[in-house]
């Protein structure tokens, strides 16, 4: 790996400084070389990495006690750059593309269920209301349709007070009994059958004959 490393020092005792090693600054750089590449060593990739305030920490403290001796304290020590080899950027590369390629199949699976079950949900709703709708369709109906058999009930019951108050006499009874003979056959009658007290009525039983002269009458 390539790693560029930045040092911040200062110089405490110049005579040490000066007479302490020969190329202070050369001296520093190779520790510092040496330094990064045992610790590195000791790391894995993935470590190395995202683990860079752990080796800029052991860094500080093993170069500043090493330059104690020379008359420079170290104060800080920061990787500015990591390179890991290219055949590992490339894999890294592909690891990066397949986790987000994994996300986006997470996300978009997660938004086609999430519509699969607001188009349930809307169906289920729409269903519910459609049944509601026919469920009161049919309320109404059946009122309706009651409320119609009421009213003829009502007709017919008034119609019988009426003719009962009005206390018809037996002919108008029989009268009203050959209209309903005459409508029940409506011209295509074959056979009617009058009962005997209706026969007494002879002009109007002579009626209802003539008006079916095209059939014989059978009389009881």
């Amino acid at each position: 790996m390539q790693i560029d490393t930045v040092i911040y020092f200062q110089i405490t005792d110049p005579k040490l400084y000066t007479y302490g090693i020969e190329h202070p600054m050369v001296a520093i750089e190779n520790l510092s070389a040496t330094t990064l590449r045992n610790i590195i060593g000791d790391l894995e990739l993935d470590q190395c990495l995202t683990s860079r305030d752990i080796i800029n920490a052991k860094m500080r403290n093993i170069l500043d006690e090493a330059t104690d001796p020379w008359g420079i304290k170290v104060n800080r020590v920061e990787l500015k750059n990591i390179l890991p080899p290219k055949e590992i950027q490339t894999a890294m590369e592909k690891q990066m593309k397949a986790e987000r390629e994994r996300r986006e199949a997470i996300l978009r699976a997660e938004g086609e269920k999430r519509a699969a079950i607001l188009e349930a949900e809307g169906e289920k709703e729409s269903a519910i209301l459609r049944a509601d709708a026919k469920k009161q369709q049919q309320i109404l109906e059946a009122e309706g349709q009651a409320e119609a058999i009421l009213k003829v009930q009502t007709a017919t019951a008034e119609g019988i007070r009426l003719i009962n108050e009005a206390a018809p006499g037996e002919g108008v009874l029989k009268i009203k009994a050959l209209e309903a003979f005459t409508a029940a056959a409506n011209g295509k009658a074959t056979k009617i059958i009058i009962p005997s007290e209706i026969q007494a009525i002879a002009g109007l039983a002579e009626g209802i004959v003539e008006s079916v002269k095209e059939a014989p009458t059978a009389k009881e």
